[in-house]
């Protein structure tokens, strides 16, 4: 019997990709003093957006960062409203007593920001962010089940790329 759901961000509660390149053009091509293509930019991705700052611009790191979140909150309102559908699936989920989580590999910061401007933070138990050094989903979806005390076959992990399958699969076969 299924007791949880977990959810990955980007990509599967809102198209916020679009948001993310963006935030990141703005926040380091004036320190990079060059254009950036939007495929290098997601050839970063994997690590956090700390990663990411860190890939394409280590000796303007700090700026990187805090620029990249002034200007992703900036322009969080682009993204408009979580796809349609989810605010009815979590609030079905909550009133059928299934426990609610995140796991994303978006940095602690820019994931407050989306859930705030979302509205949808409350509806979340737990909430699992990325790490500057690589992708760190399955350690996130395995502290999500260790503080709900459950085993993974009675969760499910609702992602939108290859790698939230492959995360929840090596989670099934430990």
């Amino acid at each position: 019997m299924i007791k949880s759901v977990i959810f990955d961000l980007d990509g599967t509660i809102g198209n916020t990709l679009p948001l993310c390149i963006l935030a990141f053009k703005k926040a380091i091509e004036p320190l990079a003093s060059r254009t950036l293509s939007d495929q290098e930019i997601i050839d970063t991705f994997g690590p956090s957006e700390e990663g990411t700052i860190r890939a394409l611009i280590p000796s303007h790191y700090e700026k990187g960062i805090e620029d990249y979140i002034h200007h992703y909150h900036n322009l969080h309102d682009m993204c408009g409203a979580p796809f349609k559908g989810m605010f009815e699936i979590l609030e079905l989920l909550k009133n059928r007593n299934i426990r609610l989580a995140m796991v994303t590999g978006k940095g602690k910061r820019s994931t407050e920001i989306t859930l705030e401007k979302y509205g949808i933070k409350p509806y979340f138990e737990v909430i699992e962010t990325g790490s500057s050094l690589g992708p760190s989903k399955v350690l996130g979806i395995r502290r999500v089940l260790n503080h709900f005390q459950m085993a993974p076959e009675e969760s499910i992990y609702v992602g939108d790329a290859p790698s939230d399958v492959i995360a929840a699969k090596e989670l099934i076969s430990l």
